[in-house]
């Protein structure tokens, strides 16, 4: 009943005028508690001195998901849920689930950031939680990066800005944000063993200054070590990154905490920067650290340090003198789920609208196909840790549905089939001649196939959910043993028989994280995730002669838990449903909402450029039926178009969009709503124009992932391999049009102030993102073009004018200068640049700082 009633509510309101007003209206912007005070240090003092030195040790090893409690002293616990785009309970309890951190990116909306911050916040008061685990805010280098959904995008200025308000927001609730994953985290391959080479240059100007933003000006009050190694050493225990950099640079003095199980050294953490191990203290132990205090190897006064900075947070957010949960917040929030539902609306980018195809006419349109693995349910968000249980979700079926009402005939096929119905089609015989129906399948108590198998079995299919016990393994006592150990490799064996030539789509699905797995497929490698899991739902097309096929499927797992895998073959010309296609060809309208899901993009590996199987070609089915075919992608960020980007007249961007993203779309492909998204990451055409593609995998065998572009990711990149992409950083189509005008600039020694106009040219109201890059063509280090340093979001009626300044500060021109270990300016012309995308600037000046502006400028 919740998504019937809100879709409704939303479907009947002047919802145009709704976002112009959240536009417009100034927003007193929520501050977080500030970070120190004499008579607070002196409060937590007086604690630290009443613990013995066990209870302080103890005390630096998590329980779970909390701070563990010290009852002698009238310590609670303090609480900690995931994030980070809604709380999300262990228990499976709902929350309201917002957009997530992409989307929230491409509304380029500080307020909306800070009235989502506040929403989360609000509703962890009402679950008593303290610490939440986000938000995630690590930049995005390419489009496979399992958890880029969670994060910012590309561009440290915008990823900061949104980062600011989000945790101003939450933290003015009375809850600690936890900004993550400090750093280097930007895939999710051997997570926990890679080691990302970053000089320091790119470093300072590209990975940190969100994490810098984070600590400087929103007193952020935790960070969270990622698991890799940066530069060779563990984030829980790098010194130079956690102590010198955060701590003594940037004054950060919250709680420094690791990742779940990410510390592997109790003295290496305790002296290089870690307060808080977590879950529990599995290294940072009586039974490791006494001996190294005894022993002069860790201080007392470096295990004093740590517990002051969890007590001082807990000061400072007021969680000494009230209990956290605040009864008086409701669990279920009418108005939380209003900023779920405006963000969704403002986080869409229209990418392409050829022929004005959108917005649908609801008078003219009478049908309409919705169609796709996406259409329903919905997809409020990605997989892992940051998969918040919502209490209803909106799905883009329903939302439509609910939108058009009873006047327009609304029909829905999936097309595709899933990859559980595809594997249980998919049939095999363990011979090449007279063979049996299945596979010969062996498992092994080891994680390399070798030795004798320890069961040998026939299975029909191959489809586990892996949801704790393997359910291809039907004896119990080899289940309890490999369990046990820990250790297990399968490999299945036998034979596919095509019935014919042609195209056919190959299929798998592991578990990522701590598992492996291999296809061959007439003794050659398809599919290759032994040592690092590219992606957690691959798929090959292999052109295959009629007859019999030789298969080997292999897998190896080294944890308790998992042992999902589901592999599947299909016949690429059959694998959009025929009801798809006539449905299409009958309808006024086709949606198709396609994209990924928990299952395939998620922590814990990467995801496939390309879309999930089957939906590339869907889309070209669908565009081949019914010329008014709109494609609509749930991603972390882009796909690969090049199937069918020429054959679709409207495509757009929905991210994961949240519990209320069907309800927004809906009200965008009709008019409702005026799409203002822009892109916080450049669309490549093909997987090889990144500029990362070369160098985002380790080298040869080793586990150090070269960060060779540098400085030169993202749309710095391709501006400087001098690579079009397909959509720009920045790009955003509306269904009116701006123009920009009167620039003027009014120089400060190091500082700017950058005014312009910008008006509304067209005939509906609609908001556009006006975008102010600086240029330095005259340094002696190289540097980009161009560079994000200011942005504004403007709503504008028809006709209407506004004048929008921008100012600029010293590090807008500024470059991080590795010998003198500072930011430099060098005195010069330095271009300014403004528009509504990076490679739609229509105006165009100038500044000059002199070499004495330069000398004074502070950072």
């Amino acid at each position: 009943m919740l998504q019937r009633t809100y879709a409704q509510r939303a479907a009947n309101v002047a919802l145009s005028f709704l976002s112009a007003i959240l536009l417009s209206a100034p927003c007193a912007l929520a501050q977080s508690p500030q970070p120190d005070s004499p008579a607070l240090r002196a409060r937590v003092d007086a604690i630290v001195e009443k613990m013995t030195l066990e209870e302080k040790i103890d005390y630096i090893g998590g329980t779970g998901f909390a701070i563990r409690a010290v009852p002698r002293l009238n310590l609670p616990a303090f609480e900690m849920s995931d994030g980070p785009y809604g709380v999300r309970s262990n228990a499976g309890f709902p929350s309201t689930t917002y957009v997530s951190g992409i989307g929230l990116a491409a509304t380029w909306n500080r307020n909306l950031a800070v009235q989502v911050g506040e929403g989360i916040g609000r509703d962890a008061r009402a679950r008593g939680v303290h610490y939440m685990l986000g938000p995630g805010v690590n930049i995005y280098r390419s489009p496979r990066n399992g958890r880029n959904f969670e994060y910012f995008g590309e561009d440290p200025f915008l990823a900061a800005a949104m980062t600011v308000g989000y945790i101003n927001g939450m933290q003015s609730q009375g809850v600690s944000a936890t900004v993550k994953h400090y750093m280097g985290n930007n895939s999710e391959f051997l997570r926990h063993d890679s080691d990302s080479i970053i000089d320091e240059r790119t470093m300072r100007e590209i990975y940190m200054p969100t994490f810098e933003a984070a600590v400087r000006k929103a007193h952020v009050g935790s960070i969270m070590n990622s698991y890799n190694m940066t530069n060779g050493q563990h984030m829980t225990q790098n010194g130079y990154l956690n102590i010198d950099v955060a701590r003594k640079d940037w004054g950060f003095n919250g709680v420094m905490m690791s990742d779940w199980v990410a510390t592997y050294d109790a003295v290496a953490a305790a002296n290089g920067g870690l307060d808080l191990e977590m879950p529990t203290g599995k290294f940072m132990n009586r039974a490791n650290l006494l001996p190294a205090i005894q022993s002069g190897k860790v201080t007392q006064a470096t295990i004093n340090e740590k517990v002051r900075n969890i007590l001082g947070t807990a000061a400072r957010f007021g969680w000494l003198d009230r209990k956290q949960t605040d009864s008086s917040i409701s669990f279920f929030s009418a108005q939380n789920n209003t900023i779920a539902l405006n963000a969704a609306r403002e986080s869409l980018v229209l990418l392409k609208n050829d022929g004005k195809l959108l917005p649908l006419d609801k008078a003219r349109v009478k049908s309409i196909l919705v169609v796709g693995p996406d259409a329903y349910p919905g997809v409020p968000v990605g997989g892992g840790s940051a998969r918040v249980v919502p209490f209803h979700t909106v799905s883009a079926l329903e939302g439509i549905s609910a939108y058009v009402g009873s006047g327009v005939n609304v029909l829905y096929e999936r097309g595709v089939p899933t990859l559980s119905e595809a594997a249980r089609a998919t049939d095999f015989v363990n011979e090449q001649q007279n063979g049996k129906p299945g596979l010969k399948m062996e498992i092994f108590a080891n994680t390399d196939l070798s030795g004798a198998p320890v069961s040998t079995t026939v299975v029909q299919h191959i489809d586990s959910a892996g949801a704790g016990r393997d359910n291809n393994i039907d004896d119990p006592v080899v289940t309890a043993a490999l369990s046990q150990r820990h250790q297990i490799s399968r490999r299945w064996s036998g034979y596919y028989i095509a019935s014919k030539a042609g195209r056919y789509i190959v299929v798998l699905q592991g578990a990522g994280e701590g598992t492996g797995n291999r296809v061959y497929v007439d003794d050659k490698l398809i599919i290759d995730n032994w040592k690092l899991v590219r992606a957690i739902q691959p798929h090959s097309t292999l052109e295959l002669p009629a007859g019999v096929h030789k298969l080997v499927i292999e897998d190896w797992r080294h944890a308790p838990l998992g042992g999902r895998i589901r592999f599947a073959i299909v016949d690429a010309n059959v694998i959009v449903s025929a009801r798809a296609k006539e449905l299409a060809a009958e309808s006024d309208a086709v949606v198709v909402s396609a994209g990924f899901d928990f299952d395939s993009e998620s922590e814990g590996g990467d995801r496939t450029f390309t879309l999930p199987f089957g939906q590339d070609e869907l889309i070209r089915a669908m565009a081949a039926a019914n010329k008014a075919t709109v494609v609509t992608v749930t991603a972390g960020g882009n796909v690969d178009s090049s199937e069918w980007i020429d054959q679709v007249p409207a495509y757009l961007a929905s991210w994961y969009s949240g519990q209320e993203g069907g309800t927004a779309l809906a009200e965008t492909l009709f008019g409702a709503v005026n799409p203002s998204g822009h892109l916080p990451v450049t669309l490549e055409r093909k997987a090889e124009d990144n500029p990362t593609y070369a160098n985002y995998y380790p080298e040869g065998d080793s586990n150090r992932v070269i960060y060779k572009e540098g400085i030169f990711v993202g749309y710095r990149g391709y501006e400087h391999n001098h690579t079009q992409p397909l959509y720009s950083f920045g790009y955003g189509l509306s269904y009116t049009t701006f123009k920009f005008s009167n620039l003027s600039i009014k120089p400060d020694a190091a500082h700017a102030t950058v005014s312009f106009d910008i008006t509304n040219t067209g005939d509906r109201a609609g908001a556009d993102v006006a975008q102010v890059y600086v240029g330095d063509d005259h340094a002696k280090i190289a540097r980009p073009a161009k560079e994000l340093k200011g942005f504004e979001k403007v709503m504008l009626q028809p006709g209407e004018t506004k004048h929008v300044s921008v100012d600029l500060d010293s590090r807008a021109f500024a470059y991080y200068d590795v010998e003198a270990k500072k930011w430099s300016i060098a005195p010069g012309k330095f271009s300014v640049l403004v528009g509504d995308s990076s490679a739609s600037l229509d105006l165009k000046g100038t500044i000059d700082v002199s070499q004495a502006a330069a000398n004074s400028a502070t950072f």
